[in-house]
């Protein structure tokens, strides 16, 4: 099962994009974030044409999440974390032939040491806490998302702007992802590939795309119960070369056959 995350980055403008990925990649799952769309501009009945069966929280302007699957049956699904209070929509999660789905938009954080920094620490460690129920409930669990903090120094183009002062790569971002990795997630790009300068997000300022001047934001963690079973990882640059692109290019993860 082909496994996939997309900062689309406004659906209302991507559309097109999306539905010509989903005809050329082909993944089984996809996560989508930041649609900004509200529930009834939701455009399932395009997406059902492809063969996508779609569930989606979503709200005008900002956030909204979804998620879509291929021919397959969308169970058990959830909106939010529980029990966190947040009108904001950046979470959905859902089972899919035994897996058990989570798709986050974690939240920026805006800069180091200001009230919505404080407010994603916050958020993090609600999810860190929702995430260990869903483990013991559902051991096959896929993690994905846009998660606004690049896990180490071989994730940014430049390690010496990209320092512990700079929100994404503060020492405190990630040491709340680590914690997350430590109740039994593995970053399933990693489980395949060690080399540095691979990135997920390009600012459209400064030519970034083209130089390569990127970051490694959007991940997919896999449980220890599907690490064996990962057969394979990666980023797909092609939607970023597109004409009026989202700044983050879809990451995927291939879970068996």
């Amino acid at each position: 099962m082909k496994i996939a995350s997309w900062n689309v980055n406004s659906l209302n403008v991507r559309l097109p994009h999306l539905t010509q990925w989903l005809r050329d990649f082909g993944p089984d799952v996809v996560g989508l974030q930041e649609t900004k769309l509200e529930d009834h501009k939701f455009p399932d009945d395009v997406l059902a044409g492809l063969g996508y069966r779609s569930v989606f929280a979503g709200q005008k302007t900002y956030n909204g999440v979804a998620l879509l699957a291929r021919d397959r049956a969308i169970a058990e699904v959830q909106a939010g974390i529980p029990g966190f209070d947040d009108e904001q929509k950046r979470v959905i999660a859902a089972t899919v032939d035994g897996v058990r789905i989570v798709n986050l938009y974690v939240v920026n954080g805006q800069d180091v040491g200001t009230e919505k920094y404080a407010y994603k620490l916050r958020w993090l460690e609600a999810v860190r806490g929702w995430l260990a129920e869903e483990l013991r409930a559902h051991p096959r669990l896929v993690v994905l998302g846009d998660f606004n903090i690049a896990p180490d120094d071989r994730d940014v183009h430049d390690p010496a702007v990209w320092n512990d002062g700079h929100i994404l790569t503060s020492s405190d971002e990630r040491a709340a992802l680590q914690r997350l990795y430590a109740l039994g997630l593995h970053d399933g790009y990693r489980l395949h590939h060690a080399d540095a300068g691979v990135f997920s997000w390009w600012d459209y300022r400064q030519a970034a795309f083209r130089r390569n001047l990127g970051l490694r934001i959007d991940l997919t963690l896999v449980s220890d119960a599907l690490r064996g079973a990962t057969a394979a990882a990666g980023i797909d640059r092609t939607p970023r070369t597109w004409e009026r692109a989202s700044d983050h290019a879809p990451a995927w993860v291939q879970v068996g056959d």
